[in-house]
């Protein structure tokens, strides 16, 4: 489908300008014309004027050429008029139309001047929009200046919601940061208190079973906190980026992740990129790790490959398993949210941060991750990031 073309606003605001000018030119041209023509004497007006003109006029003197001047003047009237008429007929247009495109060049000129303000407004938003990291560029501010008109209401507008929006960020991380701290006390209390218990000498099979069950439980929540902590760490900017080739962090997950009945081949090639090696590798992990956990068929599968596609780094992850409408592909990037299950943690499987770190982690490195289901079952995950530089 073809995009129509559409003008500016400051094309616009200029168009209107001339416009109005041009047709108020063209208005006043046509009165001027028409008092003009209004106001010749017709030849019988001149006719009875130098009848009049001889019967009250006093006999000529000789050398006297007051009389002549007069009947000149009544005479050459009419051409006068008519010359008169000719000139604004003809030069009047052009004269009209070399003022309307001066006229339209200041009104252009004009225009960016007044949207100025307009104009930084949305370079501020676009570069917040555009930022990798979900609260990066919210501490910039629009300089305001000139009178305080409606532009400068937006722009104090803006500011303040700009602001707002910082602090909420911020209060957001800060409440994160401060309770998975403070949890993670207790559990690792909990866990020490319950291995404790479990592996005493004379402690019973059900003490043993419910110990076992209980440091599940335990380690559950622990990964919940972590994925919080990473989830929260990951959307903030990148301070440092080094070189890392995905290939090698593909293969180092997958030769390190327990795959039990399911079979886990990667397929890597060279795919460099520029990031934080540990976010990266996190992110890896838990697309290997979520791929083999719903991986619930029979002879199950699991294909990671890495190459470099252009100007991009791609990770693949694929995998047989349950078959997934396509409508719910989205929604598994949303945090807590699996398929099959209400958005809630349950203590079977994960926590349901996978896809939702997976998917920050790459907005934080400048790149996207998408899904796609498999008609035959399962999930096709891609990671793509911005290549390193040779």
């Amino acid at each position: 489908m073809r995009r129509r073309f559409r003008l500016t606003l400051r094309a616009r605001l200029t168009l209107v300008y001339g416009g109005l000018f041009i047709a108020g030119g063209v208005l006043l041209l046509m009165l001027t014309y028409s008092m003009v023509e209004r106001g010749i004497p017709d030849e019988q007006q001149i006719v009875q004027g130098m009848q009049s003109n001889s019967e009250s006029a006093a006999p000529p003197v000789p050398g006297d050429s007051l009389g002549a001047t007069q009947d000149f003047k009544i005479l050459v009237t009419g051409e006068v008029w008519a010359e008169a008429l000719d000139t604004i007929s003809n030069e009047g247009p052009q004269a009209l139309l070399l003022v309307s495109l001066g006229t339209i060049a200041i009104g252009w000129f004009a225009a960016g001047r007044m949207l100025r303000p307009l104009q930084r407004i949305t370079d501020t938003a676009a570069e917040i929009a555009e930022s990798p990291a979900a609260d990066k560029g919210l501490h910039r501010r629009i300089k305001i200046s000139g009178p305080r008109d409606e532009l400068r209401e937006l722009s104090e507008t803006f500011n303040r919601m700009l602001e707002r929006l910082d602090q909420s960020f911020d209060g957001q991380r800060t409440f994160i940061s401060n309770a998975s701290h403070e949890l993670r006390t207790p559990l690792t209390v909990t866990r020490a208190l319950l291995e404790v218990a479990v592996h005493r000498q004379d402690a019973s099979a059900d003490v043993r079973l419910l110990g076992e069950t209980l440091l599940e439980v335990n380690s559950r929540h622990e990964r919940l906190i972590e994925g919080l902590l990473l989830l929260m760490r990951s959307d903030r900017e990148l301070a440092e980026r080094a070189y890392v080739d995905l290939s090698d962090v593909a293969e180092y997950v997958v030769a390190q992740t327990p795959s039990g009945e399911v079979t886990v081949t990667a397929d890597c090639e060279e795919a460099p990129a520029r990031g934080e090696p540990v976010l990266l590798e996190r992110l890896a992990q838990n697309l290997v790790e979520n791929a083999i956990r719903y991986n619930t068929v029979e002879h199950g599968w699991v294909t990671v490959t890495t190459c470099r596609d252009g100007d991009l780094a791609v990770l693949e992850v694929a995998n047989s398993g349950p078959v997934v409408p396509a409508f719910e592909v989205e929604g598994l990037f949303e945090p807590f949210r699996r398929f099959g299950t209400e958005r809630l943690a349950t203590a079977s499987k994960g926590a349901g941060l996978g896809l939702s770190i997976v998917r920050a982690v790459a907005k934080a490195h400048g790149g996207e991750a998408t899904a796609a289901a498999r008609p035959d079952g399962g999930l096709v995950v891609t990671v793509r990031l911005p290549a390193a530089g040779d």
